[in-house]
């Protein structure tokens, strides 16, 4: 079983830039709240988070990604478990289980997230809710190249409510917030700093 520092040194290896990495991160940490919530293997599914963008940088085409990846993570012994799950969450790989199906719920979301949290007077996830989201979501404007009918669709395979879904990846995200540089001005009480 491949660790957790050692998957984070997998996708430093292989990724310089921060925002890449903070969305690997959030895309663990949501991926870490479901297996808690649904009776997952917490590592398992946090390292098919962490890596599912490992390759973007030297693979940044959807013909190359993420199947040009799939080798080196083989090569570095990560579980095929994990590896089909990095698999799926692109182009043509079934996704055959919740762990799977999860992650195609959170990826997108976590960027859109992170999107509406930078632009509030606060920057922050503390005081970031759904509903500031869905304001957002109809304004196709605002983040643009996020899918919103992808993530809607995917989280309804997933088998969640849309915006309840919404509200638990905020969640999951604020319990990094300070790794995301998603703090802002308030503390985590929501009080200002």
């Amino acid at each position: 079983m491949t660790t957790r520092e050692e998957g984070y040194k997998i996708v430093t290896q292989y990724v310089k830039n921060t925002g890449l990495i903070n969305h690997m991160l959030s895309v663990e940490a949501a991926m870490r709240y479901y297996a808690g919530k649904l009776g997952g293997d917490v590592e398992t599914w946090g390292l098919a988070g962490l890596l599912h963008d490992f390759d973007w940088e030297i693979h940044p085409s959807l013909d190359e990604h993420p199947s040009a990846g799939a080798p080196l993570l083989r090569d570095k012994n990560v579980p095929e478990e994990i590896v089909h799950a990095v698999l799926s969450h692109g182009e043509g790989v079934a996704r055959i289980n919740t762990m799977e199906k999860c992650l195609a719920a959170v990826d997108e979301l976590t960027g859109l997230i992170t999107a509406v949290a930078l632009v509030r007077p606060s920057r922050s996830l503390y005081d970031l809710t759904a509903s500031s989201v869905k304001k957002k979501w109809k304004d196709r404007a605002f983040a643009a190249a996020i899918n919103r009918e992808e993530i809607a669709e995917n989280t309804a395979v997933f088998g969640e409510e849309l915006w309840q879904h919404v509200d638990n990846v905020i969640y999951a995200m604020r319990n990094i917030a300070p790794q995301l540089e998603l703090e802002g001005s308030l503390n985590p009480d929501g009080t200002p700093r």
